[in-house]
């Protein structure tokens, strides 16, 4: 199961993404491609297939990624969170 993207992870990722949007995409290529090489190859595959835009196809790979990565890694906090608790 995905994790849920709440209002506050994706409006903070969001001001951070729309300061720069072309350097945060090129950073995002990198960091992709060395944490989850295998998404990164799926990114490029779909941008360089449609008649989209292929970097705005890119973009919103790379914020869903983000935005699920930051979910997951918030829920697997407040769940050892928890379990310290009980």
């Amino acid at each position: 199961m995905l994790p849920i993207v709440t209002e506050e992870q994706s409006s903070l990722i969001f001001a951070e993404i729309f300061q720069d949007v072309h350097s945060w995409r090129k950073k995002m290529i990198h960091y992709i491609k060395d944490e989850n090489p295998e998404i990164n190859s799926a990114i490029i595959e779909a941008a360089n297939n449609t008649d989209l835009d292929p970097k705005a196809v890119a973009l919103g790979a790379y914020m869903t990624y983000v935005l699920l990565e930051t979910a997951a890694k918030e829920q697997d906090n407040m769940s050892f969170e928890i379990d310290d608790e009980g």
